[in-house]
């Protein structure tokens, strides 16, 4: 029992010689810290200015960015809201000779009696303003006799198959539906055979 209290006497001593050679060390490396801060103060304070360039610098930078990228936003917004209030001056130039031709139409129908070339005036404009609009991107559904697909087909009604065949197809289309480069821009509405 005796052997085990020296022990750790001995052991306790140990640690304390440990941690005062550890304390006298972080001492003599602060005094040469010390020493080297009071050899050379035009250093730390070069240091310092140069730092402070730096940091002024780079905020500069930092402004100077914010601002551009600032400026950037204002413009791409003008210029999106630019080309909504002009996304249509295409196509309205392409339908101003249909309505040229409409209003020929309508002086030649007061004069003209004739209602076959009257019809015939009509299906001309049809035909070119339908041309137009497909130059556009503009197709027609055809949907008639076909399966109901809710992605382009809006029920209106639903009546009793005449045939067999047309049991969930399309009956009868009551206004066509369009896509504008493939996408719907207005349902078929129709009537489905049930």
């Amino acid at each position: 029992m005796a052997n085990k209290r020296n022990t750790k006497k001995q052991e306790s001593k140990e640690k304390q010689v440990k941690s005062e050679n550890l304390n006298e060390q972080e001492i003599k490396d602060n005094n040469t810290e010390a020493e080297e801060c009071n050899e050379e103060p035009a250093t730390c304070e070069e240091d310092i200015n140069n730092l402070e360039a730096q940091i002024a610098e780079l905020k500069d930078k930092h402004l100077r960015l914010f601002s551009e990228f600032d400026n950037f936003r204002k413009r791409t917004a003008k210029e999106r809201i630019e080309l909504f209030k002009t996304a249509n001056a295409d196509l309205i130039l392409d339908l101003i000779p249909v309505l040229d031709d409409f209003d020929r139409a309508q002086q030649s129908m007061s004069a003209d009696t004739d209602a076959d070339s009257i019809k015939a005036g009509v299906e001309l404009i049809y035909n070119k303003l339908y041309k137009t609009l497909e130059k556009k991107g503009l197709q027609c559904m055809d949907s008639k006799e076909k399966d109901f697909d809710t992605d382009f087909h809006e029920a209106i009604t639903e009546i009793p198959a005449p045939t067999e065949e047309l049991k969930s197809k399309v009956v009868d289309v009551v206004e066509k539906g369009y896509t504008l480069n493939d996408k719907v821009i207005r349902y078929a509405k129709v009537v489905v055979g049930k």
